[in-house]
């Protein structure tokens, strides 16, 4: 029996399990892409189920940051670590996380950004909350990604397109509600846009705070999902 001085800290015990998981799943990860250099360019079917666990590992890894976060979030405690960085190696990070997956996935991802970008952000953040959008941009997309990262009104701008069928119209009205209001029961719990919107609203200047939007359409004809921080 535990006494009341003993009792457990949750808190410290899920960011613990988190970490162990985290690590077991980048292995795996790691052992997904030795496979798939391992492959000849013609087992296509081998290719694409990797590309397919490749997909899944990487949503369980986001998956298990959310979680963390958003129970931190209830305590008041959204870990936040704002310093300066070079975008460029925030896009670089990008592109060498998912490599594997364009490739298996035979797709292709421009990258556009200025010259020179350094801006205060949480790095680790902000790479997650990207990873998340881009995998989902390559998974319902069909050919090409467009990633686009840009100054505008002196806010950074990341936007994220694809040629794919776009965001669902439950998604695009959907994206600016609080948690409560998405509906488990339909198998869609907003949970990446809750947490999209969570991290964007927490880079905050003066009283400019960072947002979220979703729409349709864009350079490619699919999904846009855009980042805006101050």
């Amino acid at each position: 029996m535990i006494r009341d001085d003993e009792s457990i800290d949750f808190s410290a015990v899920l960011g613990s399990a988190v970490h162990d998981m985290k690590n077991s799943i980048c292995l795996i990860m790691q052992s997904i892409e030795n496979l798939g250099n391992s492959l000849v360019d013609t087992d296509l079917l081998s290719k694409n189920n990797l590309a397919s666990v490749h997909y899944e590992a990487s949503r369980l890894n986001t998956g298990l940051v959310q979680l963390l976060c958003l129970y931190r979030t209830r305590l008041n405690n959204l870990p936040l670590n704002i310093d300066e960085y070079d975008v460029r190696d925030l896009m670089e990070n990008l592109v060498d996380t998912n490599e594997i997956y364009l490739k298996h996935k035979n797709m292709i991802l421009e990258v556009n950004q200025s010259a020179n970008l350094i801006w205060y952000l949480d790095a680790d953040l902000i790479g997650i909350l990207l990873n998340d959008v881009l995998i989902n941009a390559m998974r319902y997309g069909q050919k090409k990604i467009q990633l686009s990262v840009y100054t505008k009104n002196e806010q950074l701008v990341f936007k994220v397109e694809d040629d794919g069928p776009g965001y669902p119209s439950a998604m695009l009205e959907a994206h600016d509600m609080s948690i409560q209001h998405f509906d488990i029961s339909q198998g869609r719990t907003g949970l990446g846009l809750f947490f999209a919107r969570l991290i964007a609203q927490a880079h905050t200047k003066g009283d400019n705070k960072g947002k979220i939007s979703l729409k349709n359409g864009g350079s490619l004809g699919g999904g846009v999902f855009v980042l805006t921080l101050p």
